[in-house]
Formats: C-alpha cells, sequence, structure tokens
C-alpha cells in the first residue's frame, strides 16, 4: 500500500506560536487510513485550548491517522491513541503518524468500540477523550456512547471532546445519551475559528457540515 504524508499547521499569530503535525494516509477505502473533515476541526478546538491541554491524561478513540491526538502531544498532552484492536492496519497507521512527527514513545493500543477488552480496563485516569467522526455508521452509535460513558464513569470530571460529519438529521444520539447518563454540549465553530472550509493549512474540512460537542456526565447523575 503507498503511503502519503500530509503536513497540517497551527498557528497563533498574535502569540507568535506555531506547530507542525504530519500524519500518515493510505488511499485505500478504509476508513482509518486518511484524515476525515472532521479531524481538523478537532485538532483547531485543540490547538484553541492548548493552554488546557498540558499535563492532561488524554486518550484519543478511533485515531486513525492520530492528528488530533498528536496535536494534543505537541501541545502537553500525555496521550494514548486507540483504534480497533480487530484492524491492525489502522494501529499501525496510528504508529507511523507518531514516527512522522519523531513521537516513538506514545501509546497505542486496541480498543474496540462496545467491547471491555484489557486494553480498556487497564487505562489510566483520564481528562480528556478524543474522538473525530466516531459516529459514522449508526450501527456502532451505541457501542461508541457504551465506551465513553464507561471511561466518564471511571473518570467523573472527564469530558469527551467530539467532532462529526453530518450526513443525516435523523441520526441523532440524544437517546442514547440520556440512556447512558450523559449529557451533551454543542460548541460552535466559530467560537474556535473553526467556520472555514480550509483549516489548518489543508482543504479540509471543505464544503462538509462538520458540528463539535462536548460529552459529559450528566449532572443529575453526577451530583448523587
Amino acid at each position: 500500500m503507498e503511503c502519503f504524508e500530509r503536513i497540517v499547521q497551527f498557528e497563533d499569530i498574535i502569540r507568535n506560536e506555531k506547530k507542525t503535525v504530519t500524519v500518515t494516509e493510505v488511499m485505500q477505502p478504509s476508513y482509518g487510513l486518511y484524515v476525515w473533515p472532521s479531524a481538523p476541526v478537532l485538532a483547531q478546538y485543540i490547538w484553541h485550548k492548548r493552554d488546557q491541554i498540558k499535563g492532561r491524561k488524554i486518550l484519543e478513540l478511533g485515531s486513525g491517522t492520530s492528528l488530533p491526538g498528536i496535536l494534543a502531544v505537541k501541545c502537553g498532552g500525555n496521550v494514548t491513541l486507540s483504534d480497533s484492536e480487530d484492524l491492525p492496519h489502522c494501529l499501525e497507521n496510528c504508529r507511523k503518524s507518531c514516527q512522522a512527527n519523531g513521537l516513538l514513545d506514545i501509546p497505542v493500543i486496541g480498543i474496540t468500540w462496545g467491547r471491555f477488552n484489557e486494553a480498556l480496563l487497564d487505562l489510566p485516569p483520564l481528562d480528556i477523550i478524543l474522538g473525530s467522526d466516531c459516529f459514522y455508521d449508526s450501527k456502532d452509535f451505541e457501542d461508541i456512547i457504551v465506551t465513553v460513558s464507561y471511561l466518564i464513569k471511571q473518570n467523573k470530571d472527564a469530558e469527551f471532546w467530539c467532532t462529526y460529519q453530518e450526513r443525516s438529521s435523523n441520526r441523532a444520539v440524544d437517546v442514547l445519551l440520556l440512556k447512558w447518563g450523559l449529557e451533551c454540549e454543542i460548541v460552535s465553530l466559530d467560537s474556535f475559528d473553526a467556520d472555514s472550509p480550509t483549516l489548518c493549512g489543508s482543504n479540509l474540512p471543505g464544503n462538509h457540515t462538520i458540528h463539535m460537542f462536548i460529552i459529559r456526565a450528566d449532572r443529575r447523575y453526577k451530583e448523587k
């Protein structure tokens, strides 16, 4: 399989700060092997919140090319990358993206949504969970939320920072969030300078409709 490297740049002219992330893409029809439109939007949010990232314990779910997770590392986060244990090629792509950025000690583990394996159960405490375009196939929605719910129950103040590309207005997750004791805050893209078809020096997200939200423990359950 032929690999390509995509260079993504983040810059704050006012603060004179700049970060560059190189990710490895494989042009074949597999979910986790190229950058989806939601990933630069989540990465832009991480860049906007970089002062809050430093020193935080972070897990990225469905990492694939690992753009958000690697940027979080470069912003000082203690990051673990993950993808399905059933997709070794995606896990290997995570490692290749780490290598492309000279990050040779970043943990890459196999976590399959909805499955309680050893890698999931042995995770250290977490502050932030990341996920870009995890909500792609509706058959996976509850498995994703089950995994996130478990992680937040283990880390009651943790947040799930998530972006997704709107494909149908009928594919809402509100009922599932309520079922699993979670609540959602919608984050406006213009609040972190992500309301643009071109972000971070890339041609993404293009004209796709991207949403950003933060999922937390439902306060009604948290207070009990």
